[in-house]
């Protein structure tokens, strides 16, 4: 997942929270989603990572927009057992509204 930071924000790496078991990470191309290497990750929290960014997203603080595959998205919502939405992923790339609209479409 990239994670395309607002223009008052000039960088942003490291954890959102405990649980997750996914951090930011900055490269050369911007800035990403990283699956912890060490410690327990939660069946559901790469799905809560990708909704805590999309969350954060509408603010436009700290972050302005995020973009997911749908085969990375796919992936999260089997991992957090959500079959049903996963079912109706139909676009290559998904954005923070789109995300806000599957959970609130899916009552996720």
């Amino acid at each position: 997942m990239k994670i395309i930071l607002s223009k008052q924000c000039e960088s942003l790496t490291g954890s959102l929270g405990r649980g997750f078991g996914y951090h930011i990470q900055k490269r050369k191309n911007g800035y990403f989603a990283k699956r912890n290497s060490k410690g327990v990750i939660p069946p559901d929290g790469h799905w809560r990572f990708i909704l805590t960014c999309a969350q954060l997203a509408q603010s436009k603080l700290h972050i302005a927009d995020i973009r997911v595959s749908r085969e990375e998205l796919k992936q999260a919502m089997y991992e957090a057992r959500i079959f049903i939405a996963m079912q109706h992923l139909r676009k290559a790339t998904y954005d923070a509204r789109d995300i806000i609209n599957l959970k609130t479409t899916f009552s996720l």
